[in-house]
């Protein structure tokens, strides 16, 4: 319930148009921090974090299931990944926020900013990958790269200027949300991946 929460409060915020006072002091902290050798860096973690990265291996990951016949888990990486990215799409236009206009962007956005589609791709993705390697010799070596992955694609859309920190943690919450959610509903809350049914 917890990420639940979270969304909630940002959203309500949000909603409000309230102001954080965190998101303007992170934002200005990571342009204090601009160097070419983290451009180069940010930028690629920006680019694998959707396009580039996330959404080819989305296709492949539910591919990769209907060819090995693992059709319950395919459905559930179908529903997760799909329906993240369809609620993200809604969120977006549904509380408008305009995105952060405190200097310009190298990778400059025209859509609206909250929540953070990278964010809510690349933590729905990991969550994907964690639940069906819980029980898995895989555990461990994807929650490790998990844990890079995801906190490296929300930094770099702060550190480029196009998200404000709470469009991430928004982000973030609602994937948490939304990936329990699709498990509960397609493993009925007491199945599991992988097991002969």
């Amino acid at each position: 319930m917890l990420p639940l929460w979270v969304f909630a409060e940002l959203a309500d915020e949000v909603r409000d148009a309230e102001a954080f006072p965190f998101d303007q002091p992170l934002l200005l902290f990571a342009r204090d921090m601009a160097r070419a050798g983290f451009d180069r860096l940010f930028l690629f973690f920006s680019a694998i974090g959707y396009r580039y990265g996330v959404v080819p291996f989305d296709l492949l990951l539910v591919l990769a299931l209907a060819i090995a016949r693992r059709f319950r888990e395919g459905l559930f990486a179908a529903i997760a990944l799909g329906g993240s990215a369809l609620l993200n799409v809604a969120t977006k236009q549904f509380f408008a926020r305009q995105r952060p206009g405190l200097w310009d962007s190298i990778a400059p956005e025209t859509t609206y900013s909250f929540p953070s589609g990278h964010a809510m791709g690349s933590a729905t993705l990991a969550c994907v990958l964690i639940m069906l390697a819980w029980r898995t010799r895989w555990r461990w070596p994807v929650i490790v790269a998990m844990a890079v992955f995801v906190p490296m694609v929300g930094l770099s859309r702060i550190y480029l200027g196009v998200h404000y920190p709470s469009d991430i943690l928004a982000g973030w919450a609602a994937a948490l949300v939304w990936v329990i959610g699709c498990y509960a509903l397609v493993f009925y809350g007491h199945l599991r991946p992988w097991r002969n049914r």
